[in-house]
C-alpha cells in the first residue's frame, strides 16, 4: 500500500479542506448511527418485557458499565410510560428514531458530495500532469513509444486510477471512522463479547488479502492489450488509404480481433477475481455474525453478561452494520491495486528523465546577430552508431545554406541539434558564439522557424493555424502573412474563409495548401533563422511553383538553412552541403560542386536525366 499513499499524497493534497470536511461528516453520521441503534433498547425493552420490572435511577457520576446506563434509559421510559401512556411513549420513540436516521443519512449524503470534488479534481490534475509531462519530454522519447500506448495511458489508465483509487478514498476515510466508532461502542457494551468478535477479524481479513494477492500483476498485464488495442486503432485511422488500397481489412480485422481476444480473456480474469469481494466477504461476515450470535445468547441463557436480551439484540444491529464497512474496505483491497497497475504505467511517462535541461545560469541571447557554428560535433540515438561525426560549419546570418545528400544521411539529424531537439553527443553547436545547451530553450526557439515536408497542422480554424505560437495576432497580420505565402486567394474561396475548419491533420486542404498555410505560420512568427526540410519534395510542379515563390519571399531576409532533395530547388544558395554517412563530404556553390564531379554531380546529373 505504499505506492497508495504515495498517490493520496501528491494528488489529495490540494483538497485536504474537502478531505476534513468529509471526516467530520462521516464522524457525525457514525455518531447518529449508534444513537438510532440505542433507540432499539428501550423500544424493544417496551415491546417485549411483561415482567414489569422497575429500575432505580443511578446518577450519572456513579454508572460503572453498560447496564447502568440501560437502567437509567429505562427508568426514564418507565417514568413516561407512566406520565403518558405506552403507546405515546412508544410513538415518540420512534419519531426521535426517524429524526435521527434523517439527520445520520443527510451526514452521510453530505460526506459523500464533498468527496465528488476530491475525485474529479485529482483525475483533472493527473491528466494535466501526464499532459505537461508529455510536451516537454524530448522528440527523441516518442520515437521509442507508440503514440497509441500514451493515448491508453492519458484515457484508460487515467479512467481505472479513478475508478479504482479516487472511488475508494471515500471508502478509506468512512469505513475506518465507522468500524472506529463501532468497535468503540461494542465494547462498552460488553467487552467479553467484542474480544470474541475481533479473534475473527485477522481470519476474514486474511482470506481477503489471499484472494486479492495477484490482482496488481494481472491488471497490469490487461491494460498492455488496452495500449496495443489503442495502439491498433490509432495505426488504422492513420494507414486506413493503405489498408483500402491492398484490400487488408480483413487481416488488419484479424489483428484486432486477436489483441481484443487476449484483452477480453485477461480482463474476465479481473473481473471475476473481483466479483468474488463480495460474496466471501459476506459469507465470512455471516460466518461471523452466527458465531457471535451463538456465543452471546449462551452467555445471555445462562446469566453470564451485563446485557439483557434487548440490548444484546442492539449489540447485534451494531455488529452487523459493521460488517459493511469491513466488505467496502475488502471492496478496496481489490480495487487499490487494479489502479496501482495503471498507476505504474502512468509513472513510466511521469518519471521519465529529460536530458535536455535548463540552465542553471543561462546566458542571455537577445537575437542573431553573427553566426550559426557546428564545431566537431558527434551524435548518436542510441550510443552505439554514429549519426553524425565531426561536423563542422559556419552558418552566417543572411547566408541561405544547403543540405543535400542521400536519404540516411544525417541531414535531418544535423538540424535538429539546432533548436535543441536533440543534444550533441561531442562537440558543440552555437549562436553567435554561445553554446545552445547553455541557453533557455525558450530564447533559442523564439529565433528559429520550421517549414517541414509533412506540414504540421491542427484540427482548427485557417486563422488559428497560421497564428499558432504568436500571441494576439490581428486579423490583419494574418492575411499579410497569408498574401506572402501566396494563400490568401484559396483561403478566400472557402465558404468561411480564415474561420474555415481545416479538419484532422488539414485534411480538408491539398498538399499545396497546406503548405502555403505552414509558411503563412512561419512568416508570421518573423525568425531571424529558417529552417526547411525537404518543404516543396512531395508537391507537384504547379503547387511548387506557388510553394517555392513564398518560400523565396520568406528566405529573402532570413538565415535559411534547407533540406533538398531537388538539387534545382537550391542552385542559388550561397553554400551547398553535401553529406554522406553521417558526415560532410563536398561543400561549395552550385557551379563549383558541378565543376568538382563527385556525388553532388552525379546526384544532379541523375535528376537532369
Amino acid at each position: 500500500m505504499k505506492e497508495f499513499w504515495k498517490v493520496i499524497k501528491k494528488y489529495v493534497r490540494p483538497y485536504v479542506g474537502y478531505l476534513g470536511g468529509s471526516v467530520l461528516l462521516n464522524i457525525l453520521s457514525a455518531v447518529f448511527n449508534v444513537f438510532s441503534f440505542s433507540l432499539l433498547i428501550p423500544i424493544l425493552k417496551m415491546l417485549f418485557d411483561t415482567s414489569g420490572a422497575a429500575f432505580d435511577f443511578i446518577p450519572w457520576n456513579q454508572v460503572k458499565d453498560f447496564s447502568d446506563i440501560t437502567g437509567n434509559v429505562y427508568y426514564f421510559v418507565g417514568q413516561w410510560i407512566e406520565a403518558y401512556g405506552h403507546s405515546r411513549v412508544l410513538l415518540g420513540l420512534c419519531l426521535a428514531f426517524c429524526a435521527i436516521t434523517a439527520i445520520k443519512t443527510s451526514c452521510y449524503f453530505g460526506s459523500s458530495a464533498v468527496m465528488v470534488p476530491i475525485r474529479t479534481g485529482i483525475v483533472r490534475d493527473l491528466r494535466m500532469e501526464i499532459y505537461r509531462k508529455i510536451l516537454s519530454l524530448p522528440i527523441g522519447f516518442f520515437s521509442q513509444e507508440r503514440k497509441g500506448d500514451i493515448i491508453a495511458r492519458i484515457s484508460g489508465d487515467v479512467g481505472e486510477v479513478e475508478s479504482s483509487i479516487t472511488s475508494t478514498l471515500d471508502m478509506l476515510i468512512k469505513n475506518p471512522i465507522l468500524i472506529i466508532i463501532y468497535l468503540t461502542v461494542l465494547c462498552y457494551m460488553s467487552w467479553q463479547l467484542t474480544l470474541f468478535t475481533l479473534v475473527f477479524a485477522p481470519v476474514m481479513i486474511f482470506i481477503m488479502g489471499l484472494i486479492g494477492r495477484k490482482l496488481k500483476a494481472r491488471s497490469l498485464e490487461a491494460q498492455k492489450f488496452w495500449s496495443d488495442t489503442m495502439s491498433q486503432v490509432e495505426e488504422t485511422l492513420g494507414g486506413l488509404r493503405i489498408i483500402k488500397a491492398f484490400l487488408a481489412e480483413k487481416k488488419m480485422g484479424d489483428r484486432f480481433d486477436k489483441v481484443t481476444g487476449d484483452m477480453k480473456r485477461k480482463n474476465t480474469l479481473v473481473g471475476v477475481r473481483q466479483a468474488s469481494a463480495h460474496p466471501v466477504s459476506e459469507l465470512l461476515g455471516s460466518v461471523m455474525i452466527a458465531i457471535v450470535l451463538w456465543f452471546g445468547g449462551t452467555l445471555i441463557i445462562g446469566k453470564s453478561t451485563t446485557i439483557d436480551a434487548p440490548a444484546f439484540i442492539a449489540y447485534m444491529t451494531i455488529l452487523y452494520s459493521i460488517i459493511q464497512p469491513i466488505k467496502d474496505l475488502s471492496k478496496a483491497a481489490y480495487s487499490v491495486p487494479k489502479g496501482l497497475a495503471s498507476m505504474e504505467r502512468i509513472d513510466k511517462i511521469l518519471d521519465a528523465v529529460n536530458p535536455l535541461t535548463e540552465p542553471a545560469q543561462p546566458l542571455e541571447l537577445k537575437g542573431f546577430e553573427k553566426e550559426i557554428r557546428f564545431r566537431d560535433v558527434d551524435f548518436s540515438y542510441d550510443g552505439s552508431r554514429k549519426i553524425l561525426d565531426g561536423i563542422n560549419l559556419s552558418i552566417g546570418k543572411g547566408k541561405t545554406i544547403a543540405i543535400v545528400g542521400s536519404s540516411g544521411a544525417g541531414k535531418s539529424t544535423l538540424v535538429d541539434l539546432i533548436p535543441r531537439f536533440y543534444d550533441v553527443c561531442a562537440g558543440s553547436v552555437e549562436i553567435d558564439g554561445k553554446d545552445v545547451r547553455k541557453l533557455r530553450l525558450a530564447d533559442l526557439r523564439s529565433l528559429i522557424g520550421n517549414v517541414n515536408q509533412e506540414p504540421i497542422l491542427f484540427n482548427d480554424t485557417i486563422f488559428n493555424n497560421i497564428a499558432f505560437g504568436v500571441e494576439n495576432a490581428t486579423p490583419e497580420q494574418v492575411e499579410e502573412a497569408a498574401r506572402i505565402a501566396n494563400a490568401h486567394d484559396f483561403i478566400m474561396e472557402k465558404p468561411l474563409g480564415y474561420q474555415e475548419n481545416i479538419g484532422d491533420r488539414g485534411a480538408k486542404l491539398s498538399g499545396g495548401q497546406r503548405q502555403r498555410i505552414s509558411i503563412a505560420r512561419a512568416i508570421l512568427k518573423n525568425p531571424p533563422i529558417l529552417i526547411l526540410d525537404e518543404a516543396t519534395a512531395s508537391l507537384d510542379t504547379e503547387s511548387e511553383r506557388l510553394v517555392q515563390e513564398a518560400l523565396d519571399r520568406l528566405m529573402s531576409t532570413r538565415t535559411t538553412i534547407a533540406i533538398a532533395h531537388r538539387l534545382s530547388t537550391v542552385k542559388n544558395a550561397d553554400e551547398i552541403i553535401v553529406m554522406s554517412e553521417g558526415r560532410i563530404v563536398e561543400r561549395g556553390t552550385h557551379d563549383q560542386l558541378i565543376e568538382l564531379g563527385g556525388i553532388y554531380r552525379k546526384l544532379y546529373d541523375m535528376q537532369s536525366l
